[in-house]
């Protein structure tokens, strides 16, 4: 069990109080203005669930742990904060108790209202929120929005799970129908029929980040309705790895390596890498620089990367995925692309008409492609 410091403690009242006079001395500058190297910065990290849930929360902790390595580097850590005030004054706490300068709030709905009335207040501090939409113009300059583009790693994934499927349908349990999510699951199902054109893929939202109950309850009925291959994008991927595991369907895994609970069925997984996002932040932050406001990147740019394969992935599989990986890498690469319709009809792409990953019209996805049974609303 992990022991996180008191926010009320000695030593992080004379941290903040450190912190405080240090801003004084640099005259109160907006964070953005700010060309002054560092000898010592404390970092913050939030996350809205437990660290080591096998998911997205242990795949932000992992980075974070990178950065604890660092010289000069003070982290301090809370988790199992909602998206609700609560979120603010873990911030605030952070800020005036810690002496935090940077803080990462690694939650979707951090970002709006929390992260951004907190910004107006403590112009001193960079906020940087994990998948939000930072927009010039609109939000203060001392916020910072950073994410990667793990569909390419779902598209992967699918691949993987075409190669394997036998009953040609196969599932996700997503937790709620925002861009990123409707993202991977049409990267998913258009990974799998790159292999095989008549797979489809049965989607079921469970309208929570975690709920080991719901995601329980939907793997299940994925599996009941034939699904053999089974993917997710929850917080926390154990139950739904373990589950559909425990009823002989094959795996992809999603946020972090989930391949010890399932080494038999486990095919692969699209995982983050935010060690090396969040050091190079870090360094940029102590060398006195500035980061930039939007930040992506993908499998070249080291923001995600794939788990190895597993025993149950053919050699045509094999084959092919690395061929496809290769393909990521060198850039270029579209899985949205025509001629391609939403499962309703409608007209996402015509022919010879294609979206890049780092097209940003991809962050405001709002349907599910032919082929994927279920609804966002």
């Amino acid at each position: 069990m992990t022991t996180f410091r008191s926010p009320f403690s000695r030593r992080g009242f004379l941290q903040g109080a450190a912190a405080l006079t240090g801003a004084t001395a640099l005259g109160g500058l907006p964070f953005g203005a700010r060309a002054q190297a560092l000898t010592e910065l404390t970092v913050g990290f939030i996350y809205v669930g437990p660290r080591d849930d096998f998911g997205y929360n242990q795949a932000h902790a992992e980075g974070a742990a990178a950065v604890k390595a660092m010289a000069g580097v003070t982290v301090v850590e809370e988790e199992n904060v909602p998206e609700t005030m609560d979120v603010q004054k873990s911030m605030e706490s952070m800020i005036n108790l810690d002496g935090a300068a940077l803080i990462f709030p690694t939650s979707f709905g951090y970002f709006d209202p929390h992260i951004l009335e907190l910004a107006g207040k403590y112009p001193e501090v960079r906020f940087e929120h994990c998948g939000g939409m930072w927009t010039k113009d609109k939000h203060p300059m001392n916020v910072g929005s950073y994410f990667g583009y793990i569909g390419m790693g779902q598209y992967l994934n699918g691949v993987a799970a075409g190669h394997a499927s036998k009953t040609k349908k196969i599932g996700f349990v997503a937790a709620k129908p925002i861009p990123q999510v409707l993202l991977n699951i049409n990267s998913f199902l258009l990974g799998a029929r790159s292999v095989d054109p008549t797979i489809t893929c049965q989607v079921i939202f469970t309208g929570e980040w975690s709920l080991a109950v719901k995601e329980a309850e939907a793997t299940n009925a994925l599996c009941d309705a034939g699904c053999d291959v089974i993917t997710c994008h929850v917080d926390g991927p154990k139950v739904v790895i373990e589950t559909a595991a425990g009823r002989g369907s094959f795996v992809c895994g999603y946020h972090a390596n989930q391949s010890a609970l399932a080494p038999e069925l486990y095919l692969t997984g699209a995982e983050w890498n935010w060690a090396a996002v969040y050091t190079k932040m870090v360094e940029t932050t102590m060398a006195g620089g500035v980061i930039d406001n939007f930040v992506r990147g993908g499998l070249a740019d080291g923001f995600i990367k794939m788990s190895p394969l597993g025993p149950a992935v053919p050699e045509a599989g094999r084959k092919q995925f690395e061929a496809v990986q290769a393909e990521i890498l060198k850039g270029g690469f579209a899985a949205i692309k025509g001629p391609l319709k939403d499962n309703t009809g409608a007209e996402i792409a015509a022919a010879g008409q294609s979206f890049l990953e780092t097209d940003p019209a991809l962050e405001s996805m709002s349907y599910l492609v032919e082929g994927v049974i279920g609804s966002t609303s």
